[in-house]
């Protein structure tokens, strides 16, 4: 019996990868020092991530043959802090049914599945299966959902034998499940992204689904196809508002992929949104397929793929290819007569602070560099500051040969910026040199900003995190000096540096 070359090949790279971890040099050039990385090769959108029996599991689209996309499986690790990560061995390989595509994980600790044994509660995985001889031959059914379940902990999974439990019944793009349990009308509910819009199943037992409803084909940005929705509750003042994340690729608001949500109601059924408006989780480029954590009760932990596809197959790193956001906490907050999703760095992240200077009434007339006041800097480390005026500023990343990354406000065109242009190595992409902005919606005078810097990446959160950006940048030397410039003169009350340890083993 002939075995076909997908099979061959899974064999392969289950003999060189399994067992053994890959030399990993944590120094190498722009190797993230705070944010989790693949050991090698290539890695996109986070998978899977569920909380169980105290630890953080994290999937994500993995390919160990190259720095560069291909068969699809789904690495793994794991955390007890959302900091510190551990490497697992692949959870899920391809298989005669296709490449194991992007989707999400739950804690069945009823056993509806009927996956669990002896007590055993099964963590169960639902993804999309895509099927690469289907996808040549022009068929348009070629995505179906699949399930897999483990019963020591994510260890190791057991593929379901009746896959795929959702078939496709001809859309070209139908895929990313993220499941949930809906305890009013005890159900699961499948989130599932399909080409243009978002369409939802339930059941009983993640294995027989029906479809319940669809919503979003006129509402929206539609720059490209909606991938890696998630849908949640959130609580405001006593009232839940339910949350549904689109991510769309291309059409974002600085170009190329990006993260959009919509506000509502959802009965079990139907999702019915507040408004008409399209809104942006993370304004800057370089946040993407972003979903939450299941199984963490009322907190929502977002976490997201930290690059964009126009140019996340370019960037200049050679043995690995790109990161994942930090950890970032979900929550609502009224602004005038509208509700928007705020998001702030995970509180883990204060257990890997140490150095910490907090200077106040900073009056800055010309180029003040930070290390005056606080030391050398160094990278990564994390900045809060509040001003009682909202002024034009910029807070500049460089190094001594002149490479810079402007991170800031505009306060005549109400806008937060990063500007890359000069931040070293850009010339990889043509879109990738740019100045990205993103709208200020506090009418206040009062600002607030925390950035959190790696050694090549900064997430900006302005306002409690109304206004959120996300950038990644490559300098020929590192990045070594920190200052603050305002060409009219800036007043900071507050100002906090705070040095990050590398999390990196």
């Amino acid at each position: 019996m002939k075995r076909s070359k997908l099979f061959i090949l899974t064999i392969l790279i289950q003999f060189v990868f399994s067992g053994a971890d890959a030399q990993t040099s944590y120094a190498e050039p722009y190797r993230p020092q705070i944010h989790f990385t693949p050991k090698e090769k290539w890695m996109n959108d986070p998978n899977g991530m569920v909380y169980h029996n105290g630890t953080y599991h994290l999937f994500y689209q993995y390919y160990p043959g190259a720095t560069v996309w291909g068969p699809m499986h789904w690495g793994h690790a794991t955390s007890t802090d959302l900091m510190h990560w551990q490497h697992q061995p692949i959870a899920l390989y391809p298989d005669t049914l296709g490449y194991i595509f992007s989707g999400s994980a739950v804690v069945d600790k009823n056993n509806t599945s009927g996956f669990g044994k002896n007590g055993q509660i099964p963590l169960v995985a639902i993804f999309t299966h895509h099927d690469t001889t289907g996808e040549k031959k022009g068929r348009n059914d070629y995505q179906n959902q699949s399930i897999a379940y483990s019963l020591d902990n994510g260890k190791t999974w057991t593929k379901y034998a009746g896959n795929p439990v959702l078939k496709n019944p001809g859309i070209v793009d139908f895929r990313d499940p993220k499941v949930m349990w809906y305890e009013p009308q005890k159900k699961w509910v499948m989130t599932l992204a399909t080409k243009d819009r978002i369409t939802f199943y339930s059941a009983p037992d993640l294995k027989n689904w029906k479809k319940e409803s669809e919503f979003g084909d006129k509402l929206g940005a539609h720059g490209g196809v909606w991938e890696c929705p998630d849908l949640f509750p959130l609580d405001h003042n006593g009232k839940k508002t339910w949350v549904l994340i689109v991510n769309l690729n291309p059409g974002g608001p600085n170009g190329g992929s990006a993260t959009q949500y919509f506000l509502g109601d959802f009965d079990g059924t139907t999702f019915t949104p507040s408004d008409t408006a399209t809104r942006w989780l993370d304004y800057g480029p370089d946040e993407y397929a972003g979903i939450t954590y299941s199984n963490t009760g009322g907190r929502k932990i977002f976490l997201g793929w930290m690059s964009n596809w126009l140019y996340a197959d370019k960037v200049p790193t050679e043995k690995w290819r790109s990161a994942m956001t930090i950890p970032r906490d979900l929550g609502l907050k009224q602004i005038d007569n509208n509700l928007l999703v705020v998001s702030s760095p995970s509180k883990e992240l204060t257990k890997i602070q140490s150095k910490s200077v907090a200077l106040q009434n900073l009056n800055v007339t010309k180029p003040f560099d930070l290390s005056t006041k606080v030391g050398q800097v160094s990278i990564p480390c994390r900045i809060d500051l509040n001003m009682d005026k909202a002024a034009d500023f910029s807070i500049v990343l460089s190094n001594d040969k002149g490479e810079e990354v402007l991170i800031g406000y505009d306060h005549n065109n109400s806008q937060y910026f990063i500007d890359r242009t000069k931040s070293g190595k850009v010339d990889f992409h043509k879109e990738f040199a740019a100045r990205h902005v993103a709208p200020r919606f506090l009418k206040n005078s009062k600002m607030d900003m925390t950035l959190v810097v790696d050694v090549s990446s900064v997430e900006m959160f302005a306002d409690d995190g109304l206004s959120v950006m996300t950038e990644i940048f490559f300098p020929t030397k590192p990045f070594n000096k920190i200052s603050i410039q305002s060409a009219d003169g800036v007043l900071i009350r507050k100002l906090n540096y705070a040095q990050l340890n590398s999390t990196m083993k």
